[in-house]
Formats: C-alpha cells, structure tokens, sequence
C-alpha cells in the first residue's frame, strides 16, 4: 500500500562552475571531480519526455515521441489508434554544493536498508581521490571545499534537503530511541516507528511564512479532511489545504492582497470513470470547498459580502488542442466508434498531465521534489518522499522593501506562466497578488477554455485553463453547466466515493 516515491540521481560532474564553460577534455583528467544531484518529479521511465509545446498528435511521426507513445487515461489506446499521446508537465533541479551530498546520504541509507539482503555494499566516496567531499570536521555552514558560490555572490543559493520517510526505510541514520530527542530532531514517533515528514513540515512554514503570493503546481492537492463538510475521517490529515486557506482569511482580516493559484491534473492519472480516480476526485473536491468555504468566512467576517472567493484562490489545469496538419500519423487501426479513445482523436484534445510538486512563495523561496500534496506523501510513514527547499539570500522580500524580489525564482515563475499562457508577458505578472493579475490569468484562461471546448477545432492560444468547476459567491463548489462529467472521457469531476477504493490509496 506503500512506496518508494523519491526520485534522485546522484552523479560526478566537473568542478566548474554550473553554467560556465567546461574545459577542454584532455584538461578534465587532471581536474578535481564534484558531486551533483538531481531530484524532482520526473520518473526515470517511459513516457515522460515532452516539451513546453506538449503536443498531442504533432510529433506522433517523430523518433523521440514516436518511440515513446505514452498514455495512462485511456484503456488500450496505442500509437497505431493515431493519438492522443498524454502530454507531460513536471519540474525536476540539479543540486550542488553542501546540499548535494544530504541527497547521497539519503541514497546512502535507502541503498543499505535494501542493498544488505543481497550482500551489496556501497563503496566509500573517499576512496574516489579525484571527487571533492567535505571534510570530517565541516563546519556547520558547510565545507568550503565543495562549495560552488560564496556568500557575497548575488547567485548563491540556500538550499535545504526535506524527506518523508520512517525508520524501516533507512540505514545507516541514527535514528532516536528516547521521545524528548525525537522530538527535539523535529521527527515523530507512533506505534514504535519513528519518521520525518520534514516535507509538510516546510511546506507548512513556507505558507505561514507568505505574505504576497502562493504559486503551487501539482499532481494531487487534497487535506485537511477533519474540516471537511462530510468524510472527515477519511484520514487525509495533513495541514497544507486548511493552512492556504487560513492564510488567505488571515490577510483578508488584515485587509491586505493575496492570492493563491493551484495548477492540478484535470483528473489524476487513470481511467476516470475507475473508482480510484473518482473516489480521490472527491476528497480533491472536498478540499476544495472547504478552502472556499474558510475564505468566504473571512470575507463576511470583514463585511466584503459582495466580494468573490475567487479573487484570492483560483485552480487551474492544462489543456492542448491541435488543428490537423497534412503530415501527420494517420490511423492504422481503429477504436470502437464514440469511445474515450475516439473522440479524444476526433475532436483533437486533452488534457495535460500534470505531474510536477513544486511551490513558490513570493518569487522568494521554492520547494521541488517528489512530493504531493496528499497523505501518502505528507505523512512520513507511508510513501518516502524527498525535496528541496531553496531562496537566494541576496533576493529576499524583506531586501526587497516588502515587494517581491526579482530573483531567479521569479525568472523561473515567469518561464511556467509564459509556457502556460501562450508566450506572453504582461507587466500584471510582476505583481501576482494584484487582482489585474488574477483577472488577466483567470481571462487568458478562460478563453482558452472555450476554445477547448469549442465545436471548431483550433489551435490554443496557451495551455492554462479554470478548473471546471463553478464556485459559488458563499463557497459551495458545483460543476460547470454541461460539464457534470470530462470532456471526451467521462467520469464525474467531483467524483463520489467507492467502497472498492481503500482511503490508504485515495488519499
């Protein structure tokens, strides 16, 4: 019911600069080597490999994609039924520096916990003369020797590893026996087992921390079931969902802007129709409500009764839509007429998958990892999980004069709202808790919507479109009108509960 979700590669690399130029290979013999690591969402597997374009059918005829047809919501569909292929969003980061060796420790002690059955023993790091490691007297800060920027540098970074993971998952770790130093480490204990869920953790703090903006994107957002209209012990406990919500009414009372934007699947990975997909759409739903039903409050508490929810927090999915080019792949076989499959090809849509785990706060502070916003990842003793947090010391609000710094998170910000809106930048995207931006993303997207679900086919001018769900001025969330079920595919968007689906599972 459980897994290893983390995904890292851990390699030896240049000692270079990241970005500057490498040198020459007859100089890279005598050089010292450093070590870097990769983590994020992206699965080392088939069918992950996409481009800002996404395409549908485009690159059907292409090597790259064409090998590496991939679709995970459509019972049976291969390449010869002509597409679609299930496009791919997801965010991975490349660690160097202190940081990129807490990644090895983790790989370190995941790889003696299983490694050991098989007599598999991994060779010490040391014992490579050429790889820079970090002395064993390191100061707390770090080891100079395998630092990559100083701290008066503009680009240097502060960066922190997080994880979800139990004791029965590692080796190696001294983990505490006694409950005082248990918890003075910041980990937990229940039922004997002791665990970190350092990734809610700083997901929460970072919440907590916001004063401008929330920018979330990923592959599940469901929690906080104990605040939930009904099904509040179904266990999807963790406090991310309540602690958006709570921030928001927090800066209503306090009568300042602030705005939340959440970019989800349209549906989870799946048949839609399946009871595991349409149970999790339901707490997802659930999640949903009370999150507006927290800001409606706030809203009526401060007399702004004519305010909409929906000028603070705002979901989102992605979309894609082709017109047909001449050279494209063809059909070879066909599907059953008027099946999923069918009119996902005649009408020349779907959605993109969205599978990233990533939030910025403030164009300040980013986390990336494997994480989603559900139990299995948040509780620490289900699914192992790792990410990172990061800021740059020199670009912080508070250097800032209170604005949101011009940092490369922003720059990054920028890169995803421009590749999800179109390729166009508007001077409202500096400001993403002003109500212009929120009505200028919310616009740009419902125009892509319509053209979605328009009867003529045509290319999308972006990908971003509102969730397709009608949110009430006193917070009820309800469907669109026509719009009870996925387009093409089926399945209710705010699904309903199955017996057959374990919550273990859903949640």
């Amino acid at each position: 019911m459980i897994s290893h979700h983390q995904k890292a590669v851990i390699v030896d690399v240049d000692d270079y600069t990241f970005g500057q130029k490498p040198p020459p290979l007859n100089m890279r013999q005598s050089r010292h080597r450093r070590v870097a690591a990769f983590i994020g969402g992206i699965d080392l597997c088939h069918g992950r490999y996409d481009n800002p374009s996404h395409p549908l059918f485009r690159t059907l005829h292409v090597p790259m994609h064409g090998e590496d047809f991939y679709q995970g919501c459509i019972d049976s569909a291969k390449l010869p039924h002509g597409g679609p292929r299930q496009p791919w969003h997801d965010i991975h980061c490349r660690l160097e520096g202190p940081v990129a060796f807490d990644v090895l420790t983790n790989f370190t002690e995941r790889w003696e916990k299983s490694g050991h059955l098989f007599g598999n023993s991994l060779p010490q790091l040391k014992d490579f003369v050429r790889i820079l490691t970090p002395s064993e007297d390191s100061p707390q800060d770090g080891d100079p020797g395998v630092m990559v920027t100083h701290e008066s540098q503009p680009d240097t970074w502060h960066v922190q590893v997080f994880r979800s993971i139990d004791s029965g998952s590692v080796k190696g770790s001294a983990w505490p026996t006694e409950q005082d130093e248990v918890r003075a480490r910041g980990l937990l204990m229940g039922k004997g087992v002791r665990f970190e869920r350092s990734v809610q953790d700083a997901y929460i703090n970072a919440i907590r921390r916001a004063q401008h903006f929330i920018y979330i994107e990923n592959q599940y957002f469901m929690g906080s079931s104990y605040m939930w209209r009904t099904f509040m012990n179904a266990g999807c406990n963790n406090l991310i969902p309540a602690e958006i919500a709570l921030k928001i009414a927090d800066k209503i009372r306090e009568n300042e802007r602030f705005a939340v934007y959440i970019v989800i699947p349209m549906f989870p990975e799946g048949e839609p129709q399946s009871g595991m997909v349409q149970t999790s759409l339901h707490w997802q739903y659930q999640t949903m409500e009370m999150m507006y039903k927290l800001v409606r409050s706030a809203l009526n508490d401060t007399g702004k009764t004519n305010v909409h929810p929906q000028e603070y927090l705002n979901f989102f999915c992605l979309v894609n839509r082709e017109a047909l080019l001449p050279n494209e792949l063809g059909r070879s076989r066909e599907p059953n007429p008027c099946s999923p499959l069918d009119l996902a090809y005649q009408k020349r849509r779907f959605m993109i998958y969205v599978h990233s785990k990533m939030m910025i706060v403030d164009d300040e502070y980013i986390i990336v990892g494997s994480a989603n916003i559900n139990e299995r990842s948040m509780d620490g003793t289900r699914d192992t999980e790792i990410a990172m947090g990061a800021f740059q010391p020199q670009y912080t609000v508070s250097k800032s004069n209170g604005r949101t710094p011009r940092s490369d998170v922003y720059g990054f910000r920028l890169s995803l709202w421009t590749e999800h809106l179109g390729g166009h930048l508007i001077p409202e995207f500096n400001e993403p808790s002003s109500l212009d931006c929120i009505n200028h993303v919310r616009g740009a997207a419902s125009v892509n919507w319509d053209d979605y679900m328009a009867p003529n086919i045509t290319n999308l001018r972006g990908h971003l479109c509102p969730y397709p769900i009608r949110v009430e001025m006193d917070g009820s969330v309800r469907t669109l009108p026509g719009v009870e079920t996925f387009p093409d595919v089926g399945g209710k968007v705010l699904g309903e509960v199955m017996a057959a689906a374990p919550t273990k599972l859903t949640t």
